[in-house]
């Protein structure tokens, strides 16, 4: 089971995004866990995890979080895929990154 965490400020904006890509895995049969955390959290998390998505909001994140943690892949989610919250395509790409 590939785990799959969302960033963001609080963790609660992704909340949606995580929920619809959750309904897209189930669509697709595809076994993995799906969350949300806020960025304060990353060290707790990223660890454990098989891929990292980034809300754009702190994308600038992204080059320290690859540095700190260069074995888990880890991208900002495009702007047009958080703006209207497509979990399938969110899905496709944390899967692109685990290189599945």
């Amino acid at each position: 089971m590939k785990k799959i965490v969302l960033l963001c400020s609080t963790g609660m904006s992704t909340s949606l995004l995580v929920n619809r890509m959750r309904e897209a895995a189930k669509e697709d049969g595809y076994d993995c866990e799906i969350h949300a955390y806020g960025i304060a959290e990353a060290a707790g998390v990223i660890p454990d995890s098989d891929c990292v998505l980034i809300g754009p909001q702190i994308r600038f994140n992204v080059p320290k979080l690859k540095e700190k943690y260069p074995s888990v892949p880890i991208e900002a989610i495009d702007m047009r895929i958080y703006g209207t919250m497509d979990g399938r395509t969110a899905l496709e790409e944390a899967k692109k990154l685990m290189d599945q």
